[in-house]
Parts: C-alpha cells; structure tokens; sequence
C-alpha cells in the first residue's frame, strides 16, 4: 500500500522550531511535502497575495524531505503546493500546519495564520489540521506535543472528516504533569480587548503600538478555554462557511425590505 501523502505549512517559517517537530512526527506517517512561508507570517488571517509576485524556492533544511519556502502567506503556500508543486501529481491525503509556537484558541482562530493554510486545504476538499502549542516562551518545549500530534493525524488519515472540515487543535504547555485528555470542544467566546499605545519615534513623527488584554467571558466547560486551562488538549471542528445560519430565519421573517 502507498505511504499517505502529507502536505506541511505553517505561519511561523520554515525555520521555525514547530515545523521541524511537525515534519520529524510526519515522517513517521508518510511521505512528506513542506511548503512553507520564507518569513514569519503571524497574523495574516486568511490574506492571499494578489498585487505582487510569489516566488518559490526549493530548501535542503529538512533531510530527506522534499521542501519549498515561498514568499507568500500560509494559503498561498497551500494553494502553490497543490497548483505546482504537485500539479499533475498525486494530491495530499491530509494537510497539517503548525506546529505553531502560540495559542490559536477562541477568537485567535479568525487572525490565524496557522489554521488559514488548514483551512485552505479543507477548501481543496482535502482533510486538515491546524496544530498549536499554548506556549509563548521563546524555550517553549515541543517534544510532549509528539504523541499527541500523531495520535490526531493518524485518526484522520483513518477515518478522515466531514467535508469542509479543518481541526483547530491546542496543545497544553509542557508542564510536570502529563497532559489529562484530548476534548472535544466549542470555540470560547473570548476576545482581544485592544489599545493602541500612541508613540513618536526619535524624528517626532506619529506612530501607533498594538496593545491589550486577552477576556475570556465564557464560564463554560466545553470550550477551548476552558480544555486548556485544565491540561486538556483542545480539537475544534472549524468551516469555512461563514454564514450566520441561525441569522437567516429571523432576517426572513422581521426585516421589512424584503421583497
């Protein structure tokens, strides 16, 4: 039987260090495609490069690997991977991204870069998942995260997932106590409360500072948040279809401009 097909991305760069665990747990499942951004790239939601080139380059950095770094954003790496890397070839089995050096939880979903090039393979039609580790700390361990991550990839390789479907998973920090479980979970509601610390820069002129506090207004125990914060690996099923379902009855039946 053929090795699964693995495509690789990330929004952290090829370079960083949550890549390279994720390439090493692949290996170990199948054959190997990265084709990841030549830069950090954190934040960029689901932006795709329409005013400029993108250039692709391949990279010896992982052995026995077949890689690219490009300089677009993580969709646009996922979409070069299935357009020309791969053009005319067997297509991946499954698309993971990450391992991404940060919390992606809640409301972080939507700023993503990470889960942006997951879900652009659910777009593709091709299961996917997004792999985070709740660990800001330039020392952040990696190496508990190892089973955890292959356990997960291996159930969708074997089972795969609803269509449209990318899985959003956090992983707890390397604490001394082993990590409880894996939760099943909702979307916290949580949020970024922003300021913008307004400074000058030595040639007097204006400059604005992105600050703020992150809320969790959520006292449930079936969310992200929440699985986290108790040592639990956190898996939320994520669409691309942004429609307000719910929403659509009530216009229907109480707004008055419809014809």
């Amino acid at each position: 039987m053929k090795k699964p097909l693995i495509l690789v991305s990330n929004d952290d760069g090829i370079t960083s260090p949550g890549i390279f665990h994720l390439v090493n747990v692949m290996k170990e499942l199948g054959d190997v495609v990265v084709v990841a951004p030549n830069r950090p790239q954190s934040g960029m939601g689901h932006a795709i490069t329409v005013g400029d080139t993108l250039r692709l380059n391949e990279s010896s950095i992982f052995e026995g690997v077949r890689a690219y770094e490009c300089s677009g954003t993580p969709a646009d790496c996922v979409k070069m991977a299935r357009h020309f890397v791969l053009k005319d070839q067997r297509q991946p089995d499954v698309v993971v991204s990450g391992i991404n050096h940060g919390s992606n939880t809640s409301i972080s979903v939507l700023y993503s870069g990470t889960m942006s090039a997951a879900i652009e393979g659910a777009i593709e039609g091709t299961p996917a998942i997004g792999f985070s580790l709740c660990d800001y700390s330039h020392q952040a361990e990696f190496s508990h995260t190892h089973n955890v991550v292959k356990k997960i990839t291996q159930q969708v390789l074997q089972k795969g997932l609803p269509k449209g479907t990318a899985l959003n998973v956090n992983i707890p920090p390397w604490r001394h106590e082993s990590i409880k479980g894996i939760r099943i979970c909702r979307q916290a509601n949580a949020k970024w409360v922003e300021e913008f610390d307004h400074r000058y820069d030595p040639n007097g002129r204006s400059y604005f500072w992105m600050t703020g506090n992150f809320v969790n207004f959520d006292k449930g125990e079936d969310n992200d948040e929440w699985a986290i914060a108790n040592n639990y690996v956190s898996i939320v099923p994520c669409q691309f279809d942004l429609t307000a379902h719910q929403a659509v009855r009530v216009l229907n039946e109480e707004w008055d401009i419809l014809n």
